[in-house]
């Protein structure tokens, strides 16, 4: 007599596991190594903090290459997260799909405004 418990799972969709799990370690690895970057600065650096001191931290080509690289991690690490607690929590396809775009819209709206607000430094 064999005994089975529970029923077999069938396994369906597209299998991102491994792929969006290593890049959400590794993007949240880059956003919390530029805020100690950030708090470094600020700590080590004498005077009162304004915004003299935000546009000096931000004027230096090397500055603005790793903040451009962590607001696309933070886009990217926001994007897999919302897509996943869409895909999860919503079972109707037309609900999750303008869900889905409205994310897509509002994440290019925000890298827009984050990109403009960096260069005018």
């Amino acid at each position: 007599m064999s005994v089975n418990y529970g029923s077999k799972r069938i396994v369906v969709g597209a299998h991102y596991g491994l792929r969006d799990w290593l890049s959400q370690r590794i993007t949240g690895g880059l956003m919390a190594l530029f805020t100690v970057i950030l708090l470094a600065q600020m700590i080590f650096t004498r005077g009162p903090i304004g915004y003299d001191l935000w546009a000096g931290i931000f004027a230096a080509q090397w500055m603005k290459v790793l903040t451009f690289s962590v607001i696309v991690s933070l886009l990217y690490h926001v994007w897999v997260g919302m897509r996943d607690v869409w895909m999860d929590y919503v079972q109707p396809v037309g609900i999750r799909l303008v869900l889905q775009i409205f994310t897509i819209v509002w994440l290019v709206g925000c890298a827009g405004w984050a990109i403009q607000v960096l260069w005018k430094i």
